[in-house]
């Protein structure tokens, strides 16, 4: 062997190593070396400088090693195709893919991966079907890529299952392992687990942590739980990956006793700094815990936190109503630091954007920003934030544009839409979209959650004949097994309707424990409907569930309090305090000039309190010559020992959903509409008295509380008094 033979097999040799550890600096010089001194040209080294580049991110100058090549062959074009895919650019992909003469199995996996990547399912389906037409002989890549751009679409899914095992795909283990990941991710773990089970000889590493993450998310932490022990059992091989789907399982058990225990091991074993981990560990604390220290810390540790951790962190902000705002400081922060957002991003963001306390301001820059961004993959999913986010900030409006403005939907896509119907009380509207749904779009099953939302919204509307359809539709049509929740549901809306004896009867014959939600939503049902018995006997049930929630003390000693026995309220009350649990006080807020002002009940700490109360003292003789009186049972004291009735009504006059109201009223221009929140439910007198207030003042009134909107107009509530 020559000098020059020896030197370019030790150049190439070099060069592969700088390819596998990513060396960027070595690989610079080599190419430098390649370029200056004695190597001839070489569409061979040309192309593994194109590799060298793609993987160290380094697009332009993959571009400029591509282009210096002067016969680019198939595999120049399948490196510099896979790096632009790489950086989510499958249209620039695309172009230079149509440049290659003769494209191999390898250019159209690569271009299909590109367009599933971003969550594009028509041109990754398109190129698959061309695949077919041209001849070329597909491989377990050609349908793992098609399965993962259909994602969230079972019906095509489940064809190209079919496909794969007439085709003899299904011997494929990357095959089978996208189907677990997506049967799982559509809820349908039955044929996750039979595709798992049918893969007996090939399963491999992969395939095991798939399935332990089917288990956990889909509410079966337990078997994900025995899956992994039968791993350790079998000796396969545990590697962060594995790790980070046991942690999924203690996520979705909510058992953090164990998930502390399994903490532990994973620090003895080395794992405390890694970031797939890490990003486990953050998202069960979020989740599972009281505090975002934890999350905080755990963050701190992780040396060179990737996007997936900063990820789990802005969620974790967005978990904790007091912190919502560290959500975008956070997200602010990543991208300081070099990180380009993701759909993922967006959506932890924005969910940190509608909780209780947020700022809806905050959500409309979050939205300006990505409409700004490239977001390299799965839009829909960040359209399905936004639509959520818009209607739980009180702009419905705007909620339906975006959604009717969407390309395309999916079923997360019409769930959020028709829950956001639901909770403004608009249920026409609601059915209207469901109905729609079944009768044109048969690639969009219903799901648990979109009958949930469904009967939420006839729950909200006293449509109870078609709430009761519905519910019989579930099994009858769809073989979707009501849970606790739908039959909550059923309980809320029989009890709204005034059918307490079926409401109590279908929680004594529930397949379910009905836990505190269920007689919780009676014992509201029995306040209204003024049914005292059954109210008791409700409230005992959810307090022998869990004794230290006050609210079903409140709700009983205000059913109490409606009827005048007072003796009764005082010994529900010196039962809360023998049992040390105390009411969580009331409070509302309203964004005025992009800052919260927060009011509680006879507030004196807001630095325009005097203006508001003086507004809120004319206001208030002003509508009571129109028609307001004061229901001084929401006073919720015993007109007694000098308590006078003008005494009672100031105290009504002086709930914190009123000063909200009365200071954006002084705040804001004329006609503007406003949106108050609240942390507890609206109280009934201020319910009316908003009512009058919306008719003089001619404006919109929202206010959200923990149940839904009710959005004031000319007198009129949108919750039509049924609530």
């Amino acid at each position: 062997m020559n000098h020059i033979s020896w030197t370019q097999s030790q150049f190439r040799n070099l060069l592969k190593t700088c390819i596998a550890e990513r060396n960027l600096i070595t690989g610079k010089s080599l190419q430098a070396l390649y370029i200056k001194l004695f190597f001839p040209p070489s569409t061979y080294l040309s192309n593994h400088f194109i590799l060298l580049y793609s993987k160290c991110g380094c697009l332009s100058a993959a571009r400029t090693a591509f282009d210096s090549i002067t016969c680019p062959n198939v595999f120049s074009y399948n490196a510099i195709v896979c790096a632009y895919a790489k950086e989510s650019q499958p249209w620039a992909a695309h172009h230079l893919f149509d440049q290659i003469p003769h494209p191999d199995i390898v250019s159209y996996n690569t271009l299909v991966s590109a367009y599933a990547d971003r969550g594009q399912t028509r041109p990754a389906l398109e190129l698959f079907s061309r695949v077919r037409d041209v001849g070329l002989e597909m491989d377990g890549f050609t349908f793992s890529a098609a399965i993962t751009a259909c994602s969230a679409d079972i019906s095509l899914i489940t064809q190209l299952h079919c496909l794969a095992n007439v085709g003899g795909f299904d011997c494929y283990a990357s095959v089978n392992n996208a189907l677990v990941t997506y049967y799982a991710k559509n809820g349908c773990l039955e044929e996750a687990k039979r595709v798992f089970e049918a893969m007996s000889g090939i399963q491999d590493q992969v395939s095991w942590n798939a399935m332990v993450v089917a288990y956990g998310q889909n509410k079966q932490g337990s078997k994900a739980l025995e899956l992994f022990q039968e791993m350790v059992r079998r000796d396969i091989d545990i590697d962060m990956y594995t790790l980070a789907s046991v942690l999924t399982a203690f996520t979705s058990l909510e058992d953090l006793s164990g998930g502390l225990q399994f903490h532990a091991q994973l620090i003895k074993m080395g794992f405390r700094h890694n970031a797939h981990v890490g990003s486990g560990l953050i998202d069960l604390y979020a989740k599972c815990g009281d505090t975002i220290r934890d999350c905080r810390k755990l963050f701190e540790e992780i040396q060179e936190p990737d996007l997936v951790v900063w990820n789990t962190m802005i969620f974790a902000y967005s978990q904790y109503e007091d912190v919502w705002e560290e959500a975008v400081i956070c997200f602010r922060d990543m991208q300081r630091l070099g990180h380009r957002p993701d759909d993922c991003s967006f959506v932890c963001v924005i969910s940190g954007c509608f909780n209780s306390s947020s700022s809806p301001s905050q959500g409309k820059q979050i939205h300006s920003l990505a409409l700004k961004s490239e977001i390299p993959s799965n839009k829909i999913s960040v359209d399905n934030a936004l639509v959520a986010m818009y209607a739980k900030c009180g702009n419905l409006e705007d909620a339906a544009k975006l959604f009717n403005r969407m390309p395309g939907h999916n079923i997360v896509s019409l769930n959020t839409m028709i829950a956001g119907y639901a909770q403004h009380g608009v249920g026409e509207e609601a059915l209207t979209l469901f109905e729609q749904m079944l009768k044109t779009d048969r690639d969009l099953v219903p799901n648990n959650l979109t009958f949930l939302s469904v009967l939420t919204a006839c729950a909200h509307t006293g449509k109870l004949e078609e709430g009761e359809r519905y519910f019989g539709m579930m099994e009858d049509e769809f073989k979707i097994e009501p849970e606790a929740e739908h039959y909550s549901c059923m309980i809320d809306m029989l009890g709204r309707a005034g059918k307490l004896g079926e409401a109590e009867q279908l929680i004594e014959t529930m397949p379910y424990n009905p836990g505190s939600v269920g007689w919780a939503a009676l014992l509201c049902a029995c306040r209204k409907h003024g049914n005292l018995d059954l109210a008791v006997k409700a409230a005992n049930h959810c307090l022998q569930i869990d004794p230290s929630n006050a609210a079903p003390y409140v709700m009983l000693a205000n059913i109490y309090t409606d009827v005048g026995r007072w003796d009764e309220v005082a010994m529900v009350r010196k039962l809360m305090r023998e049992r040390g649990v105390s009411k969580k006080p009331g409070c509302s807020w309203i964004e005025v000039n992009k800052k919260i002002h927060v009011f509680v009940a006879e507030d004196v700490s807001h630095p325009m309190i005097k203006e508001v109360y003086k507004y809120l003292e004319e206001m208030m003789m002003k509508i009571k010559q129109i028609g307001y009186v004061p229901d001084l049972r929401w006073a919720l004291v015993k007109q007694h020992d000098g308590i006078r009735e003008t005494e009672m009504e100031i105290m009504l006059a002086h709930h914190s959903e009123k000063l909200a109201v009365a200071f954006g009223l002084i705040s804001t221009r004329d006609e503007e509409p406003l949106l108050v929140m609240k942390n507890l439910r609206i109280c009934g007198d201020c319910h009316n008295a908003i009512k009058f207030i919306s008719t003089l003042t001619r404006r919109e009134i929202r206010v959200r509380d923990t149940h839904r909107f009710h959005s004031f107009n000319d007198g009129r509530c949108s919750c039509r008094d049924y609530w």
